[in-house]
């Protein structure tokens, strides 16, 4: 080793970073790492502010990814291997650390919970002026969400029902309450989301108020069966019912038997993974990511956010905040800033 490569290592393991590591079911952990020599053009940055994707991190916390689909559910930068040891994340906001790199500013990217991390300049999505980077966590589940809506073809005048105030069942009926003339109503079974959900633009009703069959598209973000069988209610004839929750390795069952088929309804899925096929000509992973950050730039978003932990507290928080029925929305993770 020439004495180049000694002082960048030295630098390297001097200054190291503290990563979050989930360790085996219900437990991780903040390990301090000696990163690896970048990549040319890589871009050093440092964290301020990470999301925890509830629904996703949870199946990862409880090890109910499954097998079959360990290289699909791969985030971006994670490391190890599921089901574990695993470094896993993909809602990073930070402040790219060199003042001479190019595109230096306030940075969002799928990256784990840690404290720094060096990225390709292509991997990040420079966050407006008019998006606080705190709120700017929220990029990947605007871009879920976003993809959603072009996967449904909801147009001006639908009526829309959203099954699930999650912070992407919100952000579905945030786009779909902004197409012209549309109704959207939110069905949750928690009524504290109702002021949520009134605030971005939509009303808001109990299962058992819900109205049937009168639905143009139904979203289905409850991650549940009770809600998957009540979405299928509200359709309308020949209306397409969207299908956003994630699983994992839970059998869930679908009632198509009773009247499915004569009313012609469609059930499609919607996954981030690949750009929807209505914009999958023109639109790039980039393109529609830096859309999905534009539309971060409404206050009111900042509702959806509803718990602040600091990152050296984070795995003794996690069993509290992954737990089934935890209260709240999205938590972010707050950095040395």
């Amino acid at each position: 080793m020439n004495h180049r490569e000694t002082s960048g290592a030295a630098v390297r393991e001097a200054e190291g970073l503290t990563a979050l590591w989930y360790t085996a079911v219900g437990q991780a952990e903040l390990r301090h790492e000696v990163p690896a020599a970048p990549e040319p053009g890589a871009v050093p940055v440092e964290t301020l502010w990470s999301g925890i994707s509830r629904g996703t991190e949870r199946l990862v916390f409880e090890g109910l990814v499954p097998e079959t689909l360990y290289d699909r559910m791969r985030a971006p930068a994670q490391e190890g291997q599921f089901p574990f040891p695993v470094k896993y994340g993909y809602c990073a906001v930070g402040r790219i650390a060199a003042p001479d790199a190019a595109g230096t500013g306030l940075v969002f990217a799928l990256q784990p919970h840690q404290d720094r991390f060096f990225a390709q300049a292509a991997d990040l999505c420079p966050i407006p002026a008019g998006v606080p980077p705190r709120r700017a966590v929220l990029g990947a589940n605007m871009e879920t969400a976003l993809n959603a809506v072009w996967d449904s073809g909801a147009g001006p005048g639908d009526r829309i029902a959203v099954v699930g105030a999650g912070v992407v069942g919100l952000l579905v009926a945030y786009l779909a309450a902004g197409i012209v003339g549309c109704e959207v109503t939110v069905i949750d079974v928690l009524p504290e989301r109702a002021a949520v959900a009134e605030r971005l633009g939509a009303a808001f009703a109990r299962p058992a108020d819900a109205r049937p069959g009168e639905a143009d598209v139904v979203f289905h973000a409850s991650a549940s069966q009770d809600g998957l069988a009540l979405a299928l209610t509200l359709a309308g004839d020949e209306a397409r019912v969207v299908e956003l929750s994630w699983y994992g390795a839970r059998s869930v069952a679908a009632p198509l038997g009773l009247d499915f088929h004569v009313r012609r309804l469609s059930l499609v899925s919607s996954q981030v993974g690949r750009v929807s096929a209505s914009r999958r000509p023109r639109w790039s992973y980039a393109r529609r990511m830096h859309k999905a950050m534009g539309l971060l730039a409404d206050p009111r978003l900042d509702a959806l956010i509803t718990g602040e932990v600091a990152f050296a507290d984070l795995p003794e928080s996690l069993p509290r905040l992954l737990a089934a029925g935890a209260p709240g929305l999205c938590t972010v993770v707050r950095y040395a800033l």
